[in-house]
Formats: structure tokens, sequence, C-alpha cells
């Protein structure tokens, strides 16, 4: 049997570096630096996880069909990997933003940043 599989996708220099975390727990991380890298790899290794920074769209595309930067990643995850959890990390200062995104899409959790291990090992031992 094959180890569960965790994508994190690293799109600021706040996403916590948690890769020893994830070997620990027996999870295999694989880390992408782009929601376009992400959706590619869903067809080739559906994930079991996911970790994913999330920025709220301020600008005009953002203002109509989609709420953030995971819209479009998160519709191609439930083609690809509907039973996958997402792990969302969120500024505080977009925390409110987060609950658009959450009527669209199922998300496992929401943590604002900064994110420790510890905070992250209690999501990812609780299942």
């Amino acid at each position: 049997m094959s180890s569960p599989v965790l994508l994190s996708i690293v799109e600021s220099p706040a996403h916590p570096s948690l890769s020893v975390l994830y070997r620990r727990l027996g999870l295999d991380e694989v880390r992408v630096t782009s929601q376009r890298k992400a959706i590619a790899l869903l067809k080739k290794r559906p994930p079991d996880w996911v970790v994913a920074e999330f920025y709220y769209g301020y600008g005009n595309n953002y203002a109509g069909a989609n709420v953030s930067n995971l819209d479009v990643f998160l519709a191609s995850l439930q083609k690809y990997a509907p039973d996958c959890r997402v792990v969302v990390l969120v500024d505080k200062a977009e925390r409110q933003y987060v609950d658009r995104l959450a009527e669209r899409f199922t998300l496992h959790r929401v943590l604002v940043q900064p994110v420790d291990e510890a905070g992250m090992a209690a999501v990812l031992e609780a299942d």
C-alpha cells in the first residue's frame, strides 16, 4: 500500500515548510509552486490532502465568477480527487472571505497564518 499523498501548493514565502512533519506522519509530500502545476498534477497523481494558501481576488476577474486563487483548482479537484481533504491557509485580514469559497467547495479546515507544526499536526492527526 502506498503512502497518502499531500500536495503542498507553495505560492509565497508565508507558506510553512512542514516537510519533516509530513514525513513523520507517513505522508508523501509533493510540492508545486503554482495552481497551473497543481492542476496538471491532479491528473497524474490525485492527492489525499491539499495544503494551499488562500488569496482573495480583489481584481475584476474574481468579482464575478471566482472568489480567490483557489477556485479553478478546487473545481478540478472535485473531478480528479473528490475525497481529497483541503486545508486552506489564510492571512488574518482575508479570513472573512474564505467563507465565500466554502459555500462553493468543501474545505476540510481553514488555518489562519502563521501556521506552525503543532497546528498542522493537530489537523492531520485528527483524521
